[in-house]
């Protein structure tokens, strides 16, 4: 039985260490994913090569996203609604694809939240990464069977938000559920956000 586990990240740099753990542990890329926000602008499509580029750099996509294009296929650049321009690899990438056109199968849940949904996350929890994502986070996806399940699960907690404490500080904020119709957050909206909550490293 296969089994998907997710975890946000603050840090786009912990979530691509973490997919290269779950590499080195022998999961497959092809079981691996990765949604970022790119509110920044940190990458721009490359029309000469179709691929997602540095727009500072002009280095690959992969490269600059701690080598996740060397781990994952599929990168690539979108705008989901209620989340804004994201950098998407993986599997999940494909999904996320659709969120963005609205082609994601799901009836009635449509759109990012749907497309986890679809994938076996629970709707609460998809919720509430679907807004961190907004709120500049990378999601990190992994379908594994029940023999690596504790693997990558110890694997994504480190350097992860606790998603129960992060859905309150929302709540706290009054937040009642991802919202596909909200705007996307502007770069300073990003890092005011993310100021709020310490990184793991920084404890």
């Amino acid at each position: 039985m296969r089994r998907t586990i997710s975890s946000l990240f603050d840090s786009r740099s912990e979530a691509t260490s973490a997919v290269a753990e779950l590499r080195a542990a022998g999961i497959d890329g092809a079981d691996i994913s990765m949604v970022s926000n790119n509110a920044s602008g940190d990458y721009v499509e490359n029309s000469a090569t179709d691929s997602a580029s540095d727009a500072a750099t002009g280095a690959g996509v992969g490269a600059v996203v701690g080598g996740v294009g060397g781990l994952l296929t599929g990168l690539g650049l979108m705008a989901i609604p209620g989340v804004g321009p994201v950098v998407a690899a993986g599997w999940f990438a494909a999904t996320a694809a659709g969120a963005a056109t609205g082609a994601v199968v799901g009836g009635a849940t449509g759109g990012l939240v749907g497309a986890m949904t679809d994938h076996g996350i629970e709707r609460d929890d998809a919720q509430v990464f679907a807004e961190g994502v907004r709120r500049g986070g990378t999601l990190v996806t992994v379908s594994v069977n029940d023999a690596d399940m504790e693997t990558a699960r110890n694997i994504l907690r480190r350097g992860s938000v606790d998603i129960q404490s992060r859905a309150d500080a929302y709540r706290n904020d009054g937040w009642a559920g991802f919202d596909e119709s909200a705007p996307a957050y502007t770069t300073d909206q990003i890092r005011a956000e993310q100021s709020r909550y310490p990184r793991p490293n920084d404890l």
